[in-house]
């Protein structure tokens, strides 16, 4: 038996009607999308985490080569156990959340805040280990489920384009079609690459996506060799008033390695150090932030990302979403330990669904780019962030497709599902979109004299996530500093 047919036979190919060439092209296709991760998570954790005796640089090198191990454990975990094709790395937001409001804001020592990771992840582990995280999945009212696909799709398209320059924040509208559109090479290259891109999908072109993205890489260097630079972000601010996404035309390589960048003993394990630091009701409250974004971000990617794909069954229930989450668990526990915040099932993982990626092939050739990246350049770094960003849109309107089934003629059903949508992209964040239908479902039910179609797991629910914002967003945190 050959390695394609041990593949074939490991990862189910003809149980999932896939192939070893549809599952690689899969696999990169993701990978390109959230590359961004290895130059994104160092950035804004570094600005957290100062290692005496070390220099920025280094702790920029260092958290990158992090990043890249804990995405390749986490996501290689998915691929041979959970067999699913989803790419997993340590989360945007989380890790902003780490950086500005724990250490930064709070206080908090990053040690400690790095400690607050490990056990969220070891509690993680626990429950999925006795099924109460997939109880909680299970517990998501019907019209939230087939909601979320949408809106995630909603939040990746708002990423993409603002990524693209397509639009640009503004004071008064908060966002607006970016007014220098016609003087910006990347505007332009992004949304002729967009074009391209669904041109080539809707021809039918396999591989679509990979070529949208290197012959928009390829057009971006091109430009700049001929002289054009990006539109200024401060010249956009200075006419118009606007905020333009600080994006490079033809990016360079800001990361490189030598032998003592892999050397990463300054930052692994000082989650200990932080553990005998800990002031109980602060870090209990640090823990419980981690642990509930990470819960319903990680729940809303597969749930949203798991219909995509067809893995959802007749009841809306994700079969088997135990070895997923523990794969996130997993994950978020070995990238607390390496020195990185939460790890999280990444909505990009989309992409490489699209391209037909069904089994834990595509995640183990994500993996692998991972880790190959280590003794390369990342390929964040030389492929352009509006290059990737332009698949978000793309995948953005194909999930829109996910509303269809959705009974928008029974109120108790369109309230809450309208709501996860609309909430999801507006507020940034896939939970709060999730929180949104959750909390409105019952209410919706209960008034329309539907109680006996709620259960008391779904009140309890609502309740846990009115505590949450209660604790978000009242101070409660701070107050305890």
């Amino acid at each position: 038996m050959g390695l394609t047919d041990s593949l074939a036979d490991y990862f189910g190919f003809d149980e999932h009607d896939t192939d070893l060439r549809t599952e690689v092209i899969a696999g990169i296709t993701t990978f390109l999308t959230m590359s961004y991760i290895v130059v994104v998570n160092p950035a804004l954790l570094s600005q957290a985490i100062q290692i005496d005796g070390v220099s920025a640089t280094r702790t920029f090198q260092m958290i990158a080569v992090v990043t890249l191990l804990s995405a390749a454990v986490a996501t290689f975990v998915m691929a041979v156990y959970a067999n699913r094709p989803f790419g997993q790395a340590p989360g945007l937001g989380l890790n902003a959340f780490f950086a500005f409001t724990v250490v930064l804001g709070l206080g908090i020592p990053w040690q400690t805040a790095l400690a607050a990771v490990v056990v969220e992840g070891v509690v993680f582990i626990v429950l999925t280990a006795v099924g109460a995280r997939e109880y909680v999945i299970r517990l998501f009212p019907e019209p939230v489920k087939l909601a979320v696909g949408a809106g995630i799709g909603l939040f990746l398209a708002i990423i993409g384009l603002e990524e693209m320059r397509v639009v640009a924040g503004d004071p008064s509208t908060y966002l607006t079609f970016n007014p220098a559109f016609a003087s910006d090479p990347i505007a332009i290259l992004s949304v002729v690459g967009l074009l391209v891109t669904l041109a080539l999908y809707a021809r039918g072109i396999r591989g679509s996506v990979i070529l949208g993205i290197i012959l928009t890489s390829i057009a971006g260097y091109a430009a700049s060799a001929l002289g054009f630079s990006a539109y200024s972000p401060e010249r956009a601010a200075e006419l118009y008033g606007v905020t333009l996404k600080s994006v490079s035309l033809a990016p360079g390589a800001p990361i490189t390695y030598d032998a003592a960048s892999y050397n990463i003993a300054p930052l692994a394990g000082s989650f200990v150090t932080g553990l005998q630091n800990v002031e109980g009701v602060t870090f209990a409250l640090v823990v419980f932030t981690f642990f509930f974004v990470d819960f319903f971000d990680t729940a809303g990617t597969l749930v949203g990302v798991g219909q995509m794909a067809g893995f959802l069954d007749e009841d809306g229930n994700f079969p088997d979403i135990d070895k997923p989450l523990m794969a996130d668990a997993i994950g978020t526990t070995v990238g607390g330990i390496l020195g990185t915040s939460t790890v999280t099932t990444f909505v990009e993982s989309s992409t490489g669904v699209e391209e037909g990626g069904r089994t834990g092939m595509t995640a183990l050739v994500i993996a692998g780019l991972f880790l190959l990246s280590l003794a390369v350049v990342p390929l964040a770094v030389a492929v352009p962030t509006y290059a990737s960003h332009l698949v978000l849109v793309v995948v953005g309107i194909l999930m829109l497709s996910n509303v269809a089934e959705i009974a928008w003629d029974d109120l108790t059903f369109a309230v809450p599902a309208a709501l996860t949508v609309i909430v999801m992209p507006f507020a940034y964040s896939i939970a709060y979109g999730i929180a949104a239908g959750i909390i409105s479902y019952p209410v919706v039910k209960t008034a329309v004299g539907e109680y006996d179609d709620v259960r008391l797991g779904q009140w309890l629910l609502a309740l846990a996530f009115l505590c949450y914002f209660f604790v978000r967003t009242s101070g409660v945190i701070a107050q305890t500093v």
